[in-house]
């Protein structure tokens, strides 16, 4: 059974481990997958050649607005709707706060939660004319209890959480839905820099004993840009093995 069959998504991020596999995951179940990128261009194109029939990459820095506006001008135009937007672009800037610049800052804020922003605005209006759109957004576990050397990051993630709370406020009424994912220690390449040590402690906390993987945040992805989840929105899934 193919749960988004013929249905359209932007994912942006789409290079990073969690969003490959958030992509072969809905291409598995039958959408169209337009992901964005920025720096990764190689493995950009490794995917889209991999899917080539299903999937399209597209370079933007998605902390500019207008051009946050032509990604779904563009979209809409080759596609004609937008069903599903999966918000996962996101970068770490780990530092003690009094070591943190302002431009670090900045940069982290920018990228996780103005792009954040930029790309929910622009799509509301393709998708209240469909009467109908799936916003997933993807927030952390540091969002919701915070970590020392990531007051960047964790606050980029918490203002995710209640930008998702509002929205599905706000366009419940248009039969909009917008969620959150919340992954804790997931197996990634983002993560291979933490010491054994601290990889260690993570595992102890954590009541499964074993790091998520890209996968586990893909089904859940897939779960809530489905219909089977179509009387959920506002909530924030935990996808981190019980740790919180």
């Amino acid at each position: 059974m193919k749960l988004l069959n013929r249905k359209v998504a932007i994912v942006t991020g789409g290079s990073g481990d969690i969003g490959k596999s958030i992509i072969e995951t809905f291409v598995q179940h039958g959408a169209n997958v337009i992901f964005t990128f920025l720096s990764s261009e190689n493995e950009a194109k490794k995917l889209s050649t991999k899917f080539s029939n299903f999937v399209e990459s597209y370079k933007i820095d998605l902390s500019d607005f207008n051009s946050s506006e032509n990604l779904v001008k563009y979209v809409i135009k080759k596609y004609g709707s937008i069903d599903i937007l999966v918000n996962n672009a996101g970068i770490i800037k780990d530092n003690f706060l009094l070591r943190t610049s302002k431009e670090d800052w900045e940069k982290v804020i920018k990228t996780n939660l103005f792009s954040v922003f930029n790309l929910t605005k622009h799509v509301v209006f393709p998708m209240m004319k469909q009467k109908k759109g799936s916003i997933i957004n993807m927030s952390s576990v540091i969002g919701l209890i915070g970590n020392i050397g990531q007051a960047s990051y964790a606050a980029s993630k918490a203002g995710i959480i209640g930008f998702t709370k509002s929205i599905a406020r706000e366009l419940g009424k248009k039969n909009i839905r917008c969620n959150a994912v919340a992954p804790g220690y997931i197996y990634t390449k983002m993560n291979f820099h933490l010491q054994s040590k601290m990889k260690e402690s993570w595992i102890r906390n954590i009541p499964l004993k074993r790091p998520g993987m890209p996968q586990d945040v893909a089904n859940c992805s897939l779960f809530l840009a489905s219909d089977l989840s179509d009387y959920i929105t506002g909530a924030v899934l935990n996808v981190n093995g019980g740790l919180i």
